[in-house]
């Protein structure tokens, strides 16, 4: 299998037990994940081998997160150890229409508070085929846009293939801040990743027909708003998640993915949610083992999404599912029947 390098932040999750609010809570669950931590999971769930980088502080909370990757699988001999904390977050899962709610409590992190000088992207990329980051990422400090800016010119200079999900977070950044930094970013990925709102938040190009608010989706607008971001950017692949929502519970989940002037739909699932934390990180993993183990794009985009419908049905953020399990949803058996 291939060696994959992933670059964000981890975080210490806290989150009240089942459906309670936080001012409920008098105890609060612990685990540890991150957009391209989440990413490195579910690629060593598959096989890969997976290398995650970030820095983190030298305590217990640093090293649990640490043990957390390893626990997996995950190559964790290239996180740098210093700074003073672990960022946190809070989660309150929502139901019915009730949305969930997520608090962040991550200013000051090691991470955010890391240096060029920190990553020797030389040394780090060193056997690699594929490269991965967020837009949360340059989104946490002034000098991360520059630190992700080195990893891609690298990486290309390598001829290692760029991913980037998009992932656009309006509580670290405003939409003018995004759009100038990821417009410099751009011009080194190969395949980007995003959902309905990215494209029009960070880079102002909007899907004709659509209201995510109601759950109305136009597949003709979706193809639009790719081929647009492919013209700007020269992509190799757009890929899009296309998540229907009738309530905080219960969502249609779907996906595209554009290549080479082609649009390739999924099927779509009616998914009843446990955990929507991390259900676009899952995506983009089984996007990225797909197309780096040689799918075609509709086998590729089919598997994608059916990974990520099943992350919906585990709790916190990582997708610990397998290749053969998510090989089943995709090619029928969504019946939920005991597997005796």
């Amino acid at each position: 299998m291939s060696r994959i390098v992933s670059f964000g932040e981890i975080m210490l999750r806290l989150n009240p037990e089942g459906y309670r609010r936080l001012v409920q809570a008098e105890r609060l669950e612990a685990s540890y994940a991150g957009g391209e931590a989440n990413v490195a999971v579910s690629l060593a769930n598959y096989g890969h081998e997976s290398v995650y980088v970030t820095k983190l502080p030298e305590n217990e909370l640093g090293q649990s997160a640490v043990n957390a990757l390893r626990r997996y699988g995950v190559d964790t001999s290239k996180i740098v150890r210093g700074g003073n904390r672990i960022g946190i977050y809070f989660v309150e899962k929502g139901a019915s229409q009730r949305a969930s709610k997520v608090i962040y409590d991550r200013a000051g992190s090691s991470i955010s508070e890391a240096s060029d000088k920190d990553f020797d992207w030389d040394h780090i990329f060193e056997g690699a085929q594929w490269f991965h980051f967020t837009g949360i990422t340059p989104a946490l400090s002034e000098h991360l846009p520059e630190i992700c800016l080195a990893a891609c010119k690298e990486a290309k200079r390598r001829g290692i293939t760029v991913s980037c999900d998009l992932n656009y977070r309006k509580k670290l950044w405003s939409e003018e801040e995004a759009c100038k930094v990821m417009s410099r970013i751009m011009p080194y990925v190969d395949v980007c990743i995003a959902n309905e709102e990215d494209a029009a938040s960070v880079f102002g190009i909007h899907a004709e027909k659509t209201d995510i608010m109601s759950g109305t989706l136009s597949r003709d607008g979706y193809k639009k708003v790719a081929k647009q971001l492919t013209e700007k950017f020269h992509f190799r692949m757009v890929a899009i998640t296309l998540r229907g929502s009738i309530s905080a519970t219960d969502n249609q989940w779907s996906g595209m993915l554009y290549t080479e002037n082609q649009a390739y739909f999924s099927k779509e699932y009616s998914i009843h949610i446990v955990d929507r934390v991390g259900g676009g990180d899952s995506f983009g993993g089984a996007l990225i083992h797909s197309v780096i183990s040689g799918q075609k794009p509709q086998e590729a985009i089919e598997f994608a999404v059916a990974a990520s419908c099943l992350k919906h049905t585990i709790e916190q953020d990582f997708n610990l599912v397998s290749e053969k399990e998510v090989k089943a949803l995709m090619y029928g058996n969504a019946s939920g029947r005991v597997q005796r």
